[in-house]
């Protein structure tokens, strides 16, 4: 008997409209556990529409998603339960101030956070501010910082290296590397060109018009088995450190 294989994600006959325009028509795709996904097409291609879906902000039309052999919970009244395996960067609310934010998603553990990222006084002046009023690089980063200490099963990333500088945009990958490699986390990252995801995503799914025109392999690495540790959040600490936003 063949042992059918462990997927996180099942996709089958995915469609989504809005309206009369047709934004995703996806026959079929697979996500596995432990690998980086790069998902690459140019603006309206349906990239932010799939991971919308993925992570469980957005219904689909019609069609199947599956996480876990599940599809995703819904309430009572048939909204999406946010599901905490998932840390989609997209999903914070910009209404919130960062350190009200990092009160909520940590509680007592909110001074450690404050002081591993936000000690420098180049830093602090983030605590403050709205996410809506930060830049998309600084939501950016700020997403990785919580993804880094939350440690997801997922972690899906949009728009990837449009608003990086080189600098920015080389030590983002180090960590999506890291996180991978040290922590076993699953990594779906979108961009409008597979320039910059090709160098460390080991599968390219390429969209055009919501249609998937292929798929290729892409970076290639043996994993590191070590165990968890703290390799991550310290190295990204010492890298957020070191770069100025401004």
């Amino acid at each position: 008997m063949v042992q059918k294989k462990r997927l996180l994600f099942e996709v089958s006959a995915l469609k989504k409209k809005y309206g009369e325009n047709q934004a995703l028509n996806i026959k079929r795709l697979e996500i596995h556990p432990g690998t980086i996904y790069g998902v690459t097409g140019s603006f309206g291609s349906g990239k932010t529409t799939l991971l919308n879906i993925l992570s469980g902000m957005e219904k689909q039309t019609s069609g199947d998603v599956l996480y876990d052999d599940m599809p995703h919970e819904s309430n009572w009244l048939g909204n999406l339960v946010p599901n905490e395996e998932i840390f989609y960067t997209k999903s914070l609310s910009n209404s919130i101030s960062i350190l009200n934010l990092i009160k909520t998603k940590f509680g007592k553990k909110r001074n450690i956070i404050k002081n591993r990222y936000f000690s420098i006084s180049k830093l602090k002046y983030l605590l403050k501010r709205k996410i809506k009023d930060i830049s998309a690089a600084e939501k950016n980063w700020l997403g990785m910082i919580l993804a880094i200490e939350k440690d997801p099963r997922i972690l899906l990333i949009d728009d990837y290296g449009i608003h990086f500088d080189s600098k920015l945009e080389l030590d983002f990958r180090n960590q999506i590397i890291k996180m991978n490699r040290n922590l076993g986390t699953t990594i779906i990252v979108t961009s409008p060109s597979d320039s910059y995801v090709k160098s460390f995503a080991s599968v390219l799914i390429y969209l055009d018009h919501g249609n998937i025109s292929k798929i290729r392999t892409g970076f290639s690495k043996k994993p590191n088995r070590r165990k968890k540790s703290n390799i991550v959040r310290h190295a990204f600490a010492y890298t957020l450190s070191n770069y100025s936003f401004n």
